[in-house]
């Protein structure tokens, strides 16, 4: 009886199981989705003040120039930290495809 949900584990995973599985797989990748939007919108303020304070370090002095230098660096940290959950949502995007793929064969 596999794919039809063998309660002892003799024909592969259970039928429920798996649903399980898919369920909590969805909601892991909706939540990181809503993560990433906010991390996107804070991006983009960072990216302002990261702008307004380049234009300022351009023509003022060494104080304006190091807070230049900690906004892009805060720039950066959003990117990588924007890069990694867009990275985990497609390798849990993929984990669900397959588990689609075993649940329909």
């Amino acid at each position: 009886m596999k794919g039809l949900g063998d309660l002892w584990g003799s024909g592969g995973p259970s039928l429920r199981r798996v649903h399980r599985r898919l369920f909590r797989l969805n909601e892991k990748i909706s939540s990181l989705r809503a993560e990433a939007g906010q991390v996107e919108a804070e991006l983009g303020y960072h990216r302002s003040i990261n702008e307004d304070a380049q234009r300022d370090a351009a023509i003022g002095n060494y104080i304006d120039r190091e807070e230049a230098g900690l906004t892009a660096a805060d720039v950066r940290r959003f990117e990588k930290t924007l890069d990694g959950l867009e990275d985990e949502i497609g390798r849990l995007t993929a984990k669900r495809d397959r588990l689609l793929a075993t649940l329909s064969s």
